[in-house]
Protein backbone atom coordinates (compact mmCIF):
# COMPACT_ATOMS: atom_id res chain seq x y z
CA UNK A 1 0.00 0.00 0.00
CA UNK A 2 2.96 2.34 0.38
CA UNK A 3 3.55 4.46 -2.77
CA UNK A 4 6.95 4.34 -4.49
CA UNK A 5 8.44 6.63 -7.09
CA UNK A 6 8.34 5.19 -10.62
CA UNK A 7 11.35 5.90 -12.82
CA UNK A 8 10.73 7.73 -16.06
CA UNK A 9 10.58 5.27 -18.98
CA UNK A 10 12.45 6.44 -22.06
CA UNK A 11 12.21 3.27 -24.17
CA UNK A 12 9.49 0.69 -24.64
CA UNK A 13 10.29 -2.99 -24.93
CA UNK A 14 7.89 -5.99 -25.03
CA UNK A 15 7.93 -6.28 -21.22
CA UNK A 16 6.97 -2.61 -20.89
CA UNK A 17 4.12 -3.06 -23.38
CA UNK A 18 2.81 -6.05 -21.45
CA UNK A 19 3.03 -4.12 -18.19
CA UNK A 20 1.28 -1.15 -19.80
CA UNK A 21 -1.56 -3.40 -21.02
CA UNK A 22 -1.96 -4.87 -17.52
CA UNK A 23 -1.95 -1.38 -16.01
CA UNK A 24 -4.62 -0.25 -18.46
CA UNK A 25 -6.79 -3.30 -17.70
CA UNK A 26 -6.42 -2.66 -13.97
CA UNK A 27 -7.32 1.00 -14.45
CA UNK A 28 -10.46 0.03 -16.39
CA UNK A 29 -11.44 -2.45 -13.69
CA UNK A 30 -10.90 0.17 -10.98
CA UNK A 31 -13.06 2.64 -12.89
CA UNK A 32 -15.88 0.09 -13.06
CA UNK A 33 -15.63 -0.67 -9.33
CA UNK A 34 -15.28 2.93 -8.18
CA UNK A 35 -18.52 4.40 -6.89
CA UNK A 36 -20.06 1.05 -5.95
CA UNK A 37 -21.73 0.67 -2.59
CA UNK A 38 -19.86 -2.04 -0.72
CA UNK A 39 -21.99 -4.13 1.66
CA UNK A 40 -20.67 -4.28 5.22
CA UNK A 41 -21.52 -6.58 8.10
CA UNK A 42 -20.11 -7.60 11.46
CA UNK A 43 -17.34 -10.18 11.21
CA UNK A 44 -17.96 -13.73 12.40
CA UNK A 45 -15.72 -16.72 12.94
CA UNK A 46 -16.66 -17.87 9.43
CA UNK A 47 -14.70 -14.87 8.08
CA UNK A 48 -11.51 -15.87 9.92
CA UNK A 49 -9.64 -17.33 6.96
CA UNK A 50 -10.50 -14.48 4.60
CA UNK A 51 -9.48 -11.86 7.17
CA UNK A 52 -6.30 -13.78 7.95
CA UNK A 53 -5.39 -13.96 4.26
CA UNK A 54 -5.78 -10.19 3.78
CA UNK A 55 -3.88 -9.41 6.98
CA UNK A 56 -1.02 -11.86 6.45
CA UNK A 57 -0.36 -10.46 2.99
CA UNK A 58 0.44 -7.15 4.73
CA UNK A 59 2.52 -8.83 7.43
CA UNK A 60 4.70 -10.51 4.81
CA UNK A 61 4.79 -7.84 2.13
CA UNK A 62 4.30 -4.36 3.54
CA UNK A 63 4.70 -2.01 6.47
CA UNK A 64 0.93 -1.47 6.82
CA UNK A 65 1.23 -3.56 9.99
CA UNK A 66 4.24 -3.78 12.25
CA UNK A 67 3.60 -7.48 12.89
CA UNK A 68 6.54 -9.59 11.75
CA UNK A 69 4.99 -13.07 11.86
CA UNK A 70 1.92 -14.28 9.99
CA UNK A 71 -1.18 -14.75 12.09
CA UNK A 72 -2.27 -18.35 12.76
CA UNK A 73 -5.83 -19.62 12.43
CA UNK A 74 -6.13 -19.86 16.22
CA UNK A 75 -4.85 -16.30 16.66
CA UNK A 76 -7.33 -15.06 14.07
CA UNK A 77 -10.26 -16.73 15.81
CA UNK A 78 -9.17 -15.18 19.12
CA UNK A 79 -8.95 -11.76 17.44
CA UNK A 80 -12.53 -12.08 16.14
CA UNK A 81 -13.77 -13.17 19.57
CA UNK A 82 -12.14 -10.07 21.09
CA UNK A 83 -13.80 -7.76 18.55
CA UNK A 84 -17.43 -7.96 19.56
CA UNK A 85 -19.84 -5.57 21.23
CA UNK A 86 -18.45 -2.06 21.67
CA UNK A 87 -15.21 -2.98 19.89
CA UNK A 88 -16.52 -4.60 16.69
CA UNK A 89 -14.88 -5.95 13.57
CA UNK A 90 -16.50 -5.42 10.16
CA UNK A 91 -16.03 -7.06 6.79
CA UNK A 92 -16.70 -5.57 3.36
CA UNK A 93 -18.11 -7.83 0.68
CA UNK A 94 -18.00 -8.18 -3.09
CA UNK A 95 -20.74 -10.73 -3.60
CA UNK A 96 -19.88 -13.47 -1.12
CA UNK A 97 -16.17 -12.61 -0.99
CA UNK A 98 -14.59 -10.71 1.91
CA UNK A 99 -12.53 -7.93 0.30
CA UNK A 100 -11.60 -5.90 3.37
CA UNK A 101 -12.04 -5.63 7.10
CA UNK A 102 -11.72 -3.13 9.89
CA UNK A 103 -12.02 -2.96 13.65
CA UNK A 104 -12.22 -0.78 16.72
CA UNK A 105 -9.92 -1.68 19.60
CA UNK A 106 -9.33 -0.22 23.05
CA UNK A 107 -6.68 2.50 22.73
CA UNK A 108 -4.88 1.66 25.98
CA UNK A 109 -5.48 -0.68 28.93
CA UNK A 110 -5.69 1.96 31.67
CA UNK A 111 -9.28 2.89 32.63
CA UNK A 112 -8.95 6.61 31.91
CA UNK A 113 -8.52 5.76 28.20
CA UNK A 114 -11.79 3.81 28.04
CA UNK A 115 -13.60 6.51 26.01
CA UNK A 116 -10.97 6.33 23.25
CA UNK A 117 -10.70 3.68 20.55
CA UNK A 118 -8.18 2.91 17.82
CA UNK A 119 -9.22 1.89 14.33
CA UNK A 120 -7.63 -0.56 11.89
CA UNK A 121 -8.59 -0.97 8.22
CA UNK A 122 -7.21 -3.44 5.66
CA UNK A 123 -8.32 -3.93 2.06
CA UNK A 124 -7.46 -6.79 -0.30
CA UNK A 125 -5.01 -5.78 -3.02
CA UNK A 126 -7.65 -6.55 -5.66
CA UNK A 127 -10.02 -3.86 -4.35
CA UNK A 128 -7.87 -0.88 -3.42
CA UNK A 129 -8.67 2.61 -4.63
CA UNK A 130 -12.36 1.92 -5.19
CA UNK A 131 -13.86 3.13 -1.91
CA UNK A 132 -13.75 -0.04 0.18
CA UNK A 133 -11.48 1.41 2.88
CA UNK A 134 -13.55 4.60 3.02
CA UNK A 135 -16.75 2.58 3.47
CA UNK A 136 -15.25 0.49 6.28
CA UNK A 137 -13.76 3.47 8.11
CA UNK A 138 -16.95 5.52 7.79
CA UNK A 139 -18.95 2.73 9.38
CA UNK A 140 -16.38 2.26 12.15
CA UNK A 141 -16.63 5.95 12.98
CA UNK A 142 -20.43 5.72 13.02
CA UNK A 143 -20.30 2.72 15.36
CA UNK A 144 -17.76 4.39 17.64
CA UNK A 145 -20.10 7.36 18.02
CA UNK A 146 -23.13 5.10 18.50
CA UNK A 147 -21.32 3.21 21.25
CA UNK A 148 -20.57 6.43 23.12
CA UNK A 149 -16.84 6.82 22.51
CA UNK A 150 -15.36 10.31 22.59
CA UNK A 151 -12.56 10.03 20.04
CA UNK A 152 -10.93 7.65 17.55
CA UNK A 153 -7.17 7.36 17.07
CA UNK A 154 -5.44 6.03 13.97
CA UNK A 155 -1.78 5.03 14.06
CA UNK A 156 -0.55 4.71 10.47
CA UNK A 157 2.83 3.94 8.98
CA UNK A 158 3.87 7.42 7.94
CA UNK A 159 4.71 6.29 4.39
CA UNK A 160 1.18 4.92 3.91
CA UNK A 161 -0.29 7.81 1.91
CA UNK A 162 -3.40 5.83 0.91
CA UNK A 163 -4.43 5.22 4.53
CA UNK A 164 -3.64 8.80 5.52
CA UNK A 165 -5.81 10.03 2.65
CA UNK A 166 -8.76 7.79 3.59
CA UNK A 167 -8.59 8.95 7.20
CA UNK A 168 -8.44 12.60 6.13
CA UNK A 169 -11.55 12.10 3.96
CA UNK A 170 -13.33 10.66 7.01
CA UNK A 171 -12.55 13.74 9.10
CA UNK A 172 -9.37 12.70 10.89
CA UNK A 173 -6.64 15.27 11.46
CA UNK A 174 -2.91 14.73 11.90
CA UNK A 175 -1.82 15.23 15.50
CA UNK A 176 1.78 14.07 15.35
CA UNK A 177 4.56 11.88 13.99
CA UNK A 178 6.34 9.28 16.11
CA UNK A 179 9.85 9.06 14.68
CA UNK A 180 11.59 5.73 14.03
CA UNK A 181 9.57 3.76 16.56
CA UNK A 182 9.32 0.61 14.45
CA UNK A 183 11.77 -1.47 12.45
CA UNK A 184 10.80 -3.80 9.62
CA UNK A 185 12.48 -5.01 6.43
CA UNK A 186 15.76 -3.58 7.72
CA UNK A 187 14.62 0.02 8.02
CA UNK A 188 13.30 2.40 10.65
CA UNK A 189 9.64 3.37 10.39
CA UNK A 190 7.77 6.48 11.50
CA UNK A 191 4.13 6.39 12.62
CA UNK A 192 1.61 9.11 11.86
CA UNK A 193 -1.00 9.65 14.57
CA UNK A 194 -4.39 10.90 13.36
CA UNK A 195 -7.49 11.64 15.43
CA UNK A 196 -11.20 12.25 14.98
CA UNK A 197 -13.32 13.75 17.74
CA UNK A 198 -16.85 12.34 17.91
Amino acid sequence: MSPSARPEITTIDPVDEETSTKDQAEAQRSTMLRGRIWPLRLATEHDAEAIRSIYNAEVIGSTATFDLEARTEAQQLTWIAEHQGAHPALVALDGEDVIGFGSLSPYRDRPAYSTTVEDSVYVASTHRGVGVGHAILGELVRLASEHGFHTVIARIGAANAASTSVHTKCGFVMVGIEREIGRKFGRWLDVAVMQKML
